[in-house]
């Protein structure tokens, strides 16, 4: 019987990203509020994570991201939820932190309620980004899972791990001509 972690939606795209990293002798970190650690823990279910795995902080209060990752008051002061300008702040600061080759930053709302009318205020929405020593790129989507909790945290660390690969895999072919 198939261990039911990391979840079946998430193995295909996990043993791609674990295998770039380790081919190219690069390392990860990641920074993750609504995802809850799924990231993390799922990075570190493949063997040999140790290679490429830098370390990782699970954001999911604003008071923890002052205390780990950079953010002054004025920040939470500021904060009108989840955005592509939160997300390359914690994934810039976290890979500096660690010394990684990228960060990767997850940050939405899970649902099943949202705490406002804007789009990024309700259930379903992520931002993402990706940071490395090219800059940082940055992704917001929804899921359509319907604010349904769990299926939500998976598809964040789904889309944020889909994201890492298509980083990867475009500085692995070098530049467009």
């Amino acid at each position: 019987m198939a261990s039911a972690f990391p979840p079946s939606s998430i193995r295909p795209i996990l043993n791609e990203v674990a295998s770039l990293l380790t081919s190219r002798n690069e390392t990860i970190s990641i920074a993750e509020t609504a995802a809850g650690g799924i990231i993390s823990a799922s990075l570190l279910s493949v063997p040999g994570a140790s290679k490429f795995y830098r370390g990782g902080l699970t954001l999911y209060t604003l008071e923890s991201r002052i205390q780990f990752a950079g953010w002054t008051e004025e920040n939470k002061k500021n904060y009108n939820g989840p955005n592509a300008e939160v997300v390359s702040g914690l994934a810039k600061n976290v890979r500096g932190k660690l010394g990684s080759t990228y960060s990767l930053c997850e940050s939405g709302t899970a649902g099943p309620g949202g705490s406002g009318v804007t789009p990024n205020r309700k259930p379903d929405f992520v931002a993402l980004a990706v940071a490395s020593e090219d800059g940082v790129v940055t992704e917001e989507t929804t899921t359509g899972a319907n604010g349904d909790r769990e299926k939500n945290m998976v598809e964040f660390a789904r889309l944020g791990l889909e994201l890492l690969k298509r980083v990867i895999s475009e500085k692995a072919e070098g530049p467009k001509i």
